[in-house]
């Protein structure tokens, strides 16, 4: 400290003579004086601040503004991925050297077209992974949007870390005015109260928070359904496009991006159908990285979560949007 000040005062002297105030030059050394004799007064008072910037970020795509809305982080457990031997030793042995192997954030987006604000996915709310995640209405705002301006949202399906924001616990709709657009196999699935008496123990959970979090917007004649398949029964990406730029939402493509970008075949016990999500994946993936699509998911590692693949191997990495404070017009 006293090193620090000398040569400040060094610098200080020396431009006071540079700029013709020689008589400044004391009264700058007698203030460094003093602040040296008590250094610690003013540097005790300023307290640490635990919280990060808030969890949103923009880019555009030709004449569209996405927003990227961070709903939380958590930890996808290992035993929740299914391959084979070798594989998944790979992937202890991969957790052990890097604890946040498996870490992952939970997001939803936002689509401004100039005409309306669509939202992909709503984040978990407090329908699942209690206090780590149901940030993305507050993500909302802090990105200059309110709930009620919403006009459209785009369900990839119905798991609750997607659609628990849809929907407080006391049955009340998060965005009012909303319009829910959701595969028609998707809702008449998890919607079904006679295949959730069928579904095992572990899957009711599912079942019971998805009907809960529908009920008031179907009440409200704002819930919508069209046909495709996927993940789950209805699973669905959605592709949006403007001046030649396209932007994939794909979610639950990929729910371990450390693991399943390099070893595809790995499924996750929340794929319905194993077999399907393999294949759906291993043809995706290698369209996507030949055609360099920009991609937003729901669950990566790195926040924004926005980015590309490149093919590396028999898998493939991620190339992750680099974050620029610069609105880029071009």
């Amino acid at each position: 400290m006293q090193t620090f000040l000398r040569n400040m005062m060094a610098v200080l002297f020396f431009g006071a003579l540079s700029l013709g105030g020689t008589m400044m030059a004391p009264a700058l050394l007698a203030a460094l004086a003093g602040f040296a004799a008590v250094p610690n007064v003013a540097l005790a008072a300023a307290p640490q601040h635990h919280d990060q910037v808030p969890g949103f970020y923009r880019l555009k795509v030709g004449d569209l503004e996405v927003t990227a809305l961070y709903d939380g982080t958590g930890v996808f457990d290992p035993h929740w991925l299914n391959g084979t031997k070798a594989t998944m030793d790979s992937v202890a042995k991969a957790l052990q050297e890097d604890p946040h192997t498996l870490d992952i954030v939970d997001m939803g987006f936002l689509v401004n077209t100039g005409k309306q604000l669509i939202l992909v996915d709503a984040g978990a709310g407090s329908w699942w992974g209690g206090a780590a995640l149901g940030r993305l209405a507050g993500s909302l705002r802090s990105a200059g949007y309110t709930p009620e301006e919403v006009d459209i949202v785009l369900v990839t399906h119905l798991h609750s870390d997607h659609v628990g924001g849809l929907t407080t616990q006391d049955g009340k709709r998060v965005f009012p005015n909303a319009d829910i657009y959701v595969g028609k196999a998707e809702s008449d699935f998890w919607l079904s109260r006679e295949i959730a008496a069928k579904a095992p123990k572990d899957a009711q959970p599912f079942f019971q928070s998805a009907q809960a979090i529908a009920a008031p917007y179907i009440k409200a004649g704002k819930w919508h359904t069209f046909s495709v398949p996927g993940h789950t029964p209805g699973h669905t990406g959605y592709e949006f496009s403007s001046k030649g730029q396209k932007i994939l939402f794909w979610g639950d493509i990929v729910h371990a991006q450390r693991v399943q970008l390099q070893h595809p075949e790995v499924t996750a016990v929340f794929d319905t159908d194993q077999t399907a999500a393999a294949a759906t994946r291993n043809q995706l993936l290698a369209r996507l990285a030949r055609e360099n699509v920009l991609i937003a998911t729901p669950h990566t590692s790195l926040f924004p979560a926005l980015g590309r693949l490149h093919k590396e191997g028999s898998g493939y990495s991620w190339v992750p949007v680099v974050f620029t404070d610069q609105w880029n017009e071009r």
